[in-house]
């Protein structure tokens, strides 16, 4: 299969390319360091990164940036970039791929855990994990041809506690993280959230 990994150059997104590479022709998108370059808050990249690519089997996202800090902190621009870049960055990356993807391809997008167990500092973040799990179940009903959308829904990833100075053991490591991508690729699942266990 020909699989587009957006974000391939995050911790979670080198695990997917590492992942799926000695099986499938891998493209990896970024906004640097990648093949092509793509950015999740400009439609118009979304557009470019997908003309460029040509046909697709499955779209993976493992980006889309997010504000963390207390609520009371909080402004209504870190909202606007939150929603900007992960969810409707992930949402734009279907609604502008769906003519990209061969018939029975897929989507996988990321979600997260703090839409179910949220922390403090996470409200931006659980409202948008939220609404992407919703969308992806509400795509699962009308994407055309076959084609099928989940979303993986990673808890704290150990090399980012790491390297956020906090003890690893909390977390899952990337590589295992990535299984549930490899799952939502070559399964036939469809409207599902997948979540790891380390």
């Amino acid at each position: 299969m020909r699989v587009l990994v957006v974000g391939a150059a995050g911790t979670i997104g080198q695990a997917i390319v590492r992942a799926l590479a000695p099986r499938h022709e891998v493209i990896r998108a970024s906004r640097s360091k990648s093949q092509v370059k793509v950015d999740l808050t400009d439609p118009g990249s979304i557009k470019a990164m997908y003309a460029a690519v040509g046909r697709l089997d499955a779209v993976v996202c493992a980006a889309g940036e997010g504000v963390f800090k207390p609520l009371a902190q909080l402004t209504e621009e870190d909202f606007r970039f939150t929603l900007s870049s992960k969810l409707m960055g992930q949402v734009n990356l279907v609604v502008y791929g769906m003519d990209h993807v061969n018939d029975r391809g897929s989507f996988t997008l990321t979600t997260g855990i703090l839409f179910e167990k949220p922390t403090p500092g996470s409200g931006v973040l659980a409202v948008v994990n939220g609404g992407l799990i919703g969308f992806v179940r509400a795509a699962a009903l009308e994407l055309p041809r076959g084609i099928r959308i989940n979303d993986c829904c990673p808890g704290w990833v150990s090399e980012t506690l790491t390297a956020m100075g906090m003890d690893p053991k909390g977390g899952t490591p990337a590589d295992i993280v990535a299984k549930d991508y490899v799952a939502s690729v070559e399964g036939t699942a469809t409207g599902r959230s997948l979540r790891s266990v380390g």
